[in-house]
């Protein structure tokens, strides 16, 4: 099983935009329509959350997710 990562940029992405709204979890939570529970494990870092879900809470900031490229470093490493 994959290890949560509180670091990972969407994590970072919603942890801050919401502080800089000066909004809670709940507040978050209640205003897109997704469970707090989400909001939780999407800002800890949870790796296996739906898509659809964490799009629903990035519109309210947005953005989306997109497929973004990433270096040759990176893939290399995907496989270890």
């Amino acid at each position: 099983m994959k290890e949560w990562n509180r670091y990972n940029p969407i994590a970072q992405f919603t942890r801050k935009r919401r502080k800089e709204l000066n909004l809670t979890q709940v507040e978050l939570s209640d205003t897109t329509g997704v469970g707090l529970r989400f909001v939780r494990e999407l800002e800890q870092g949870k790796s296996n959350l739906m898509t659809d879900k964490i799009n629903q809470v990035l519109m309210f900031f947005g953005h989306e997710l997109t497929p973004t490229p990433i270096s040759d470093a990176t893939r290399r490493d995907l496989g270890k």
